[in-house]
């Protein structure tokens, strides 16, 4: 096994972080600076000014190319992170009264905050609370509303856990959670029952245990580093966790999850991308949710990656009074694609203890659907799921386009709404399936009892299966689990 070379490097509040901690060292020295520093940005930053592409705008502002070279050192962000209501106050030029400071400060007890000072830049502070930033960033009282529906763990992550950091619930890939910091906390996060809480950072220790799981289990082909955001990691610890997972031999692919190029794009560096560029193939899902996030900067950061040949894809939420108009939705579309980033999924908000006021009704998300499908590229268009509660894994949403069938034809509708009839053959000589893949010489590897046979809905459409009935108990997930309660 490889020596561990490197120790990561996570974003905590001042008065949280110890620093002669080794995990908590920023790499290549201290960047010394105060809350003034931000302040004198900002004040002469015309807030939003970079993602309007407005000259007569910028020029009044230190744009991208112009800003102190700290401004750019992602270091500095995360160091000067906006962590309560006073400075986020004294930052934006805002104030609340009395009674709105207290409510707010009831709920950044509960759930932290953490803004980068780039991010805060983009806030158009002239109609602050119906900006898409604001919104996702700041803390509101509604996250104290918890309705009797919502749940700490809604997609039970940690009945499907074997072990820290691992989240196993599909048959052939896993979810490995190694960091629980971010460079900001959304407001929207499904896991903020893990925000802020420091006595669960995942150590080495914890870490290698994911790794012999992974290890332990041929069926897993694709693991999904997520946290937290894995690219909070220093480069030499996510190093060695690539390097590790590249080493087994059935792993075929590594995915990362991540909002830094949306939050903190400065992070996206030269050395970064070397190093994802050594562990192909790695792909990295991106979450912008609005098309204000798509500044230059975050372009620039999507660029080096897609430039060093790593597959992009972003994973949106569907937000109330953020993202939840088509006319948004299709202008993000069309501005990741023209980035180099794959539309991937729309998630439908998840059931995650106070957030309510951010989820829409799915026929909000059917409706978007019915904006997208046809009226724009295909691949331009996200995949619609929801993540069902219980762990019950991502499930498709479309809208319906076939309306009915018999033995020779089936009815389909059109985006426009044209019905046509699409003739069924009258002669079908279809393979006769026996589940001896070699006779196909397919060349694929079912030696494994994993590889041959099939689960779920798939078993009852299998040729060489007498299943008639599906009842889901008994499966390995559940067999994992410890409680197989829901």
């Amino acid at each position: 096994m490889a020596a561990i070379s490197g120790t990561p490097h996570t974003a905590l509040p001042a008065d949280r972080r110890k620093a002669d901690t080794p995990g908590f060292r920023h790499l290549g020295g201290q960047v010394r600076s105060s809350v003034k520093d931000v302040i004198s940005i900002l004040k002469g930053y015309y807030h939003g000014a970079e993602h309007r592409g407005d000259p007569s705008l910028i020029q009044k502002a230190p744009s991208p190319g112009n800003a102190p070279e700290y401004w750019k050192d992602w270091r500095w962000q995360v160091r000067h992170a906006v962590r309560d209501i006073d400075t986020f106050q004294q930052l934006l030029g805002l104030r609340f009264s009395p009674e709105e400071r207290e409510q707010l400060q009831r709920t950044v007890e509960k759930f932290p905050l953490s803004i980068t000072p780039y991010y805060l830049s983009l806030i158009d502070v002239n109609d602050y609370r119906n900006d898409p930033i604001f919104k996702q960033a700041f803390p509101l009282p509604k996250e104290l509303i918890v309705e009797n529906y919502e749940l700490a763990d809604p997609l039970a992550e940690d009945k499907d856990s074997p072990c820290d950091c691992i989240t196993h619930r599909y048959p052939d890939r896993v979810l490995f959670l190694v960091s629980n910091t971010c460079a900001m906390y959304c407001r929207h996060c499904t896991r903020k029952r893990k925000v802020g809480d420091i006595d669960s950072i995942p150590g080495r220790e914890k870490i290698l245990e994911g790794i012999e799981y992974i290890r332990n289990h041929p069926q897993i082909r694709d693991v999904l580093m997520s946290g937290g955001d894995p690219f909070m990691l220093s480069d030499d610890y996510l190093d060695w966790i690539l390097t590790e997972l590249q080493a087994i031999p059935h792993v075929e692919v590594i995915r990362i999850g991540t909002r830094v190029p949306v939050v903190l794009p400065f992070r996206i560096t030269d050395n970064l991308v070397a190093v994802l560029k050594k562990h192909h193939p790695v792909w990295v899902n991106t979450q912008f949710n609005h098309p204000k996030e798509m500044t230059d900067s975050a372009r620039a950061a999507v660029a080096k990656l897609a430039d060093a040949g790593i597959p992009l894809g972003n994973q949106s939420v569907l937000l109330a009074g953020i993202n939840d108009c088509p006319r948004i939705m299709k202008e993000l579309v069309h501005q990741l694609v023209k980035n180099r980033i794959r539309p991937y999924y729309l998630y439908q908000c998840d059931l995650s203890e106070g957030i309510s006021h951010f989820r829409t009704p799915v026929s909000k998300g059917i409706e978007i659907m019915e904006n997208l499908i046809g009226h724009t590229s295909g691949f331009a268009v996200p995949r619609y799921v929801v993540d069902a509660p219980g762990g019950g894994g991502k499930i498709p949403i479309f809208p319906n386009y076939l309306l009915t069938w018999s033995v020779h034809k089936v009815v389909l509708r059109n985006y426009e709404g044209m019905i046509c009839t699409y003739q069924e053959p009258a002669n079908y000589d279809r393979i006769f399936c026996n589940g001896d893949c070699n006779a196909c010489k397919l060349q694929l590897n079912i030696s494994r009892a994993d590889e041959s046979k099939v689960v779920g809905v798939a078993k009852l459409l299998a040729d060489y299966d007498a299943t008639t009935t599906l009842i889901p108990e008994n499966t390995d997930r559940i067999e994992r689990r410890q409680d197989d309660t829901l």
